[in-house]
């Protein structure tokens, strides 16, 4: 029995046309992801050999594909839903009120988020991030799918920034590609994740 499987889109691949196509959607999701998922469950399996063999020296090797294949499995997840043909404008209620105590005001967390994920080099995310330590929200870049994200931290909102999710529509401009994820994003989902976030963790840690 596996331990992670591929989630359907919540929408059709075409569904967020203009601004990210249904083959850069297809591609993605059913090739990209799917290759994560396949990539955490041979990891389990053979993490699983190793201790039923007594034979670990593969360990070290296997628990770093399995952080990076996690890792692109939960972003992925989570991309996905933060994004919809319905979204754009600006968060409302307590995310909103949230950004604006962190962060200045949308303009300036926009701004903040957009040179994150500019900055990213190779291979990477931009990252909204809820600190249940600090019980505060802080704006973080990721490295390839799991480095740099500080432990008990929970993702909020996430922009995929490998060339793989925009290079079909916008070749290497990438500035363009963050520009239109502001028209997409799914401000209702980072509201329920920021809820739960705030609700469920304090004393976490």
């Amino acid at each position: 029995m596996t331990a992670y499987s591929l989630p359907e889109l919540p929408y059709d691949y075409a569904a967020l046309e203009p601004h990210i196509s249904g083959k850069i959607m297809q591609l993605h999701h059913d090739k990209h992801h799917q290759a994560y998922v396949t990539g955490a469950n041979t990891a389990l399996e053979q993490l699983a050999e190793a201790r039923e063999s007594g034979n670990l020296a593969p360990v070290n090797k296997l628990e770093k594909d399995l952080a990076f294949n996690v890792g692109g499995h939960v972003n992925h997840t989570i991309f996905w839903n933060n994004m919809s043909p319905d979204g754009g404008g600006r968060p409302e209620g307590e995310l909103a009120s949230a950004i604006d105590e962190f962060f200045g005001d949308f303009e300036k967390f926009q701004a903040h988020f957009t040179a994150t994920a500019m900055g990213v080099q190779g291979s990477g995310w931009a990252v909204l991030a809820w600190d249940t330590l600090g019980q505060r929200a802080n704006i973080v870049q990721m490295f390839d799918q799991q480095g740099n994200l500080p432990a008990g931290t929970v993702p909020l909102l996430m922009l995929d920034c490998w060339e793989h999710a925009y290079y079909l529509d916008y070749l290497n401009v990438r500035a363009d590609y963050v520009k239109a994820f502001w028209n997409i994003a799914n401000w209702q989902d980072v509201a329920k994740r920021f809820e739960t976030a705030r609700s469920q963790t304090p004393g976490l840690i």
